[in-house]
């Protein structure tokens, strides 16, 4: 473990130097900026599944790291039995967390790519898919980017905008989802405001979002998650842009709980509530959000605030990690292909397939 400060100018959580793998701790922000190294698949899963890196699209870029470190320690030369251990490897990985379908995107796509490339040796396969995941990393800060342009248009000079949870930079390669999409907006000359609420029980928004605003010199108000609704009502939030874990095939949409309620809000205060998220986040296979799996987490988030106790001892808890906002309460999905708004079913299969 080695402690050092960011970039100053462009946040990236995770980072290869010498064949490793270092992952900023994100349990550990704002307080410590603190980076871990990792070596196996094994590290990896357990840095996905304990939340040392987080959000669906960062989470899917350590599964493609971290099944290249599965496969560069394979002894075998036989590329069938390669294939088949590799397959054991992704089970490990996608084990970690159910709910952020990047994850299982980037396990499909580094399989793909060797499953395609059998008739290659096994040395061959092992460059292969390095490349392959050193790629995924590339395309999604590029993905995010591309989404931050197509989305910056919604925002007008002097827009308030309501974050919830961290889709930021933090979440992804670099860049962010719905930070992506105020980070455009101020790279082109836009005076943007961000209100962002806390996020219980993680607290992504008080500790990751409010941080890396803070660092980028974007204005930027933390308030607690309840009250939202009272500033929609005096006016004081222009629309709301959350990121996503899943989007199903009609537009519902699984990100982090609390979500549910916000666009609720949004809607009665006639306020646009929009997501960003890439094309690897829709899942065609759901035809709606009560198909997409929502993880559980430990009920000590909720009654630990760290080592401090916050509720009785033996209080029963439920502690699901994210809810589901349905397609009628988004007013658009901003990806890196383009903007869906209305008919989703038809769109989004649309900016999916674009090439």
């Amino acid at each position: 473990m080695s402690t050092c400060p960011i970039d100053a100018k462009v946040i990236r959580p995770i980072r290869f130097i010498a064949g490793q793998c270092q992952m900023l701790d994100q349990r550990l922000l704002p307080a410590e900026e603190v980076w871990i190294t990792y070596k196996t698949y094994q590290e990896v899963a357990e840095a996905i599944k304990t939340m040392v890196v987080r959000g669906a699209p960062a989470i899917g870029v350590a599964a493609a790291i971290g099944v290249w470190f599965g496969v560069r320690d394979l002894e075998t030369e036989s590329t069938h039995e390669f294939f088949q251990q590799m397959k054991e490897i992704c089970e490990v990985l996608a084990a970690t967390r159910p709910t952020a379908v990047n994850l299982f995107w980037a396990l499909e796509r580094m399989k793909h790519f060797a499953e395609s490339n059998l008739d290659r040796s096994v040395p061959e396969l092992k460059i292969g898919l390095e490349f392959e995941a050193l790629a995924i990393t590339q395309e999604d800060e590029q993905a995010n980017r591309k989404l931050g342009q197509h989305g910056e248009h919604f925002l007008a000079d002097g827009a308030r905008v309501l974050t919830h949870c961290n889709a930021g930079a933090l979440a992804t390669a670099g860049y962010g989802t719905a930070l992506g999409v105020i980070r455009a907006a101020v790279d082109n000359g836009k005076k943007i405001s961000v209100i962002a609420d806390e996020t219980r029980p993680f607290l992504q928004g008080a500790r990751l979002t409010a941080w890396e605003l803070q660092r980028d010199n974007i204005p930027v108000t933390l308030i607690c998650d309840n009250m939202a609704g009272w500033l929609m009502s005096k006016g004081e939030i222009d629309c709301v842009i959350v990121g996503a874990d899943r989007i199903a095939a009609n537009g519902d949409v699984a990100n982090k709980i609390g979500t549910y309620t916000v666009a609720v809000l949004a809607k009665e205060h006639n306020i646009p509530f929009y997501v960003a998220a890439p094309i690897s986040t829709i899942d065609l296979k759901l035809s709606d959000g009560s198909q997409i799996p929502i993880e559980e987490r430990d009920g000590r988030e909720i009654t630990h605030l760290k080592e401090l106790q916050l509720a009785p001892e033996g209080i029963n808890v439920y502690n699901p990690a994210f809810d589901v906002t349905p397609h009628r309460l988004v007013t658009a999905i901003i990806t890196e292909n383009g903007v869906v708004e209305g008919d989703y079913l038809t769109g989004l299969r649309q900016v999916v397939n674009q090439r």
